[in-house]
């Protein structure tokens, strides 16, 4: 009897855990397993949020954004120097420190998003400030920088304009900058926490979304590049911010509409802070030996670690001097055994917090060494499109408005984009024999710099070119094609493809999930530096080439200088990054983080 008691019970215990474990894959099958939560804070359906349908409304949405923006951006260097009055090398400046301030309020727009506001109202509250700075820009181009109100074609002089007027026109931009910077890290890290980190299937579209939101990015610049670029150069300036201003309220509804299917991530608190806490624990205890095991250090369990909504850091060797801020003192074990103990995150933090950190500062190298592949980026919205408007932009009897030479750009990138997978990702697996693998995000950054380099070559060459065809037939404008910039503005896509978006997939990849928008506004805001170091760059030049009475490299009248040294000069500051690139890659440490027990997690669930 008692032997068949034992089988009974046995049995039952099995019948039990078969339920159990039914239990936990149906509920694994219902809900996210990356911590998202729907609007109401609960753990996230897959049935009623996210996925593609969540994922290509925030496509759209930045499409029609980026449509907007660049609706402003593209001629911006032309409205400086038609409308402002303003001479090439301040024109280039002023576009310059203005596409920095946008990519530099990217960081702000993060730490807000993952400290405070979250990915979603982050996105809401800046797009409204987005929108604001157009509207305004718009009425103020009417009414007052348009005067007389055919002015700002070619052969039509502006008025002069009050310090008032010219503060409005400035305050409208910086509002564009801070709307546009601000938003973008976060709605590119609400669209990737669509997809379920933990889930292939939803793991290979959340690198695909990536991938697709550069090209809805490029697909918007597409529209302002041409059709809106063309009636801009025609000096139809108030039609096409108008036109801007009416995308970004219509981006604005569609955003609104998809509420209730969004996946969300809460707030994880100030990252400063976070930071702080590391570096003055670590410092407190200096004068400690570190362990030699990653064990002896401290580290939440079980279900309180659960609670956090973040997957814990594996432990690793490097910075072992921020270590310490993780040691445990003797007088603190006694008290470790109560539950509800608490303890000062100044004076002891977790092993996940120290790794975030670790994490930060091996990101860092890398960053900086994306600032100087900035540079180059620059030069196609600026030094590009006074190159192109120094030349013969005729096609029977329509012209080519110079900035609209960067759709070559966009269907380069965008094509790459597309076909990546399906062409060079699988000739390279195919050629990879050995150890078939997909080029990594840092091998498609170094090869983006090396494309870099030949796009800037190329521009100096055809800027050599030109000077030669001014010179031969004695007008300001030269007699070669504008045409003949078509190869360096799709080398330049092309290393757009490598570098940027692989830039995008390792800073979210490498990033701990409570800093995912910081790592994307880290990512964006090397274009900010970028667009800074190219101002102090072209200053140094012009300071430099200027003395004696020459009249420098790149002079108002591009003919009496010599921009074809700069675009050299940026190519080979260019290679000296590159050495620089690889040296850093070389010793990156990848991020490794532990699977989420989604058992447990769901015992958590109200």
């Amino acid at each position: 009897m008692e032997t068949l008691d034992d089988s009974s019970n046995e049995a039952s215990l099995d019948i039990n855990a078969l339920k159990s474990e039914n239990v936990n894959e149906r509920n694994s099958d219902e809900y996210t397993r990356d911590g998202s939560l729907d609007r109401f804070g609960r753990p996230a359906s897959k049935r009623s949020t996210g996925g593609w349908r969540s994922g290509m409304l925030l496509l759209v949405n930045q499409g029609l954004v980026t449509l907007a923006f660049v609706g402003v951006e593209v001629n911006m260097v032309l409205f400086s120097t038609r409308v402002l009055k303003q001479t090439n090398a301040e024109a280039a400046n002023t576009f310059s420190r203005w596409m920095g301030t946008v990519s530099l309020f990217s960081l702000l727009g993060a730490f807000l998003s993952d400290s405070y506001l979250g990915r979603y109202m982050t996105c809401v509250i800046f797009q409204v400030i987005f929108t604001l700075g157009l509207a305004v820009l718009s009425v103020s181009t009417y009414f007052s920088l348009l005067k007389p109100h055919d002015c700002g074609k070619v052969g039509f002089p502006c008025d002069s304009h009050s310090t008032i007027e010219v503060a409005v026109f400035y305050m409208s931009i910086y509002l564009l900058a801070l709307g546009n910077g601000a938003y973008e890290p976060s709605l590119a890290t609400l669209g990737a926490d669509q997809f379920d980190e933990e889930d292939e299937n939803e793991k290979r579209s959340k690198v695909l979304f990536f991938r697709y939101f550069y090209v809805a990015l490029n697909l918007g610049s597409m529209f302002s590049e041409t059709v809106l670029a063309y009636f801009e150069n025609l000096g139809n300036w108030v039609l096409g911010f108008w036109i801007s201003t009416g995308c970004a309220l219509v981006a604005v509804g569609l955003f609104l509409s998809g509420t209730s299917r969004y996946r969300q991530s809460k707030p994880c608190g100030n990252p400063i802070s976070r930071f702080s806490q590391v570096m003055v624990a670590s410092f407190k205890k200096m004068k400690l030996e570190v362990p030699s095991h990653g064990d002896e250090l401290y580290e939440l369990q079980g279900s309180v670690a659960a609670s956090s909504g973040e997957r814990k850091i594996y432990h690793t060797d490097d910075f072992k001097f921020l270590d310490r801020a993780a040691i445990i003192m003797p007088e603190e074990v006694p008290l470790m055994k109560n539950k509800s103990y608490i303890p000062d995150p100044w004076h002891l933090c977790t092993v996940t917090q120290v790794e975030e950190v670790k994490c930060l500062l091996r990101l860092i190298p890398i960053w900086l060494c994306t600032i100087f592949y900035s540079v180059v980026f620059i030069q196609m919205v600026s030094l590009f499109v006074e190159q192109g408007a120094a030349m013969n932009t005729a096609l029977h009897t329509f012209h080519v408005p110079p900035a609209s030479m960067s759709v070559f750009d966009i269907i380069s990138i965008s094509a790459f984009i597309i076909f990546y997978d399906k062409l060079i990702a699988h000739f390279y697996v195919k050629q990879m024999k050995k150890k078939p693998k997909e080029l990594s995000e840092l091998q498609r950054m170094g090869i983006g710099l090396v494309i870099a380099v030949a796009a800037m070559v190329s521009a100096g060459i055809v800027e050599l070119q030109r000077l030669k065809y001014a010179k031969d037939s004695g007008n300001e404008l030269s007699s070669l094609s504008i045409f003949w910039q078509i190869p360096q503005y799709i080398l330049i896509g092309v290393s757009e493809a490598f570098m940027y978006v692989a830039q995008l997939e390792f800073f979210a990849a490498q990033t701990p999930d409570g800093l995912k928008s910081l790592g994307i506004g880290l990512c964006m805001s090397s274009t900010a530096l970028g667009s800074y170091l190219t101002s102090v760059l072209l200053t140094i030049v012009m300071k430099i080439t200027t003395r004696n009475g020459e009249p420098g490299w790149i002079p108002p009248n591009l003919n009496d200088g010599h921009m074809d040294r700069f675009f050299f000069l940026t190519a080979g500051i260019t290679v000296v990054n590159f050495v620089a690139y690889v040296l850093c890659a070389k010793r990156f440490k990848c991020i490794s983080m532990e699977k989420r027990n989604y058992a447990k997690e769901v015992e958590l669930m109200p």
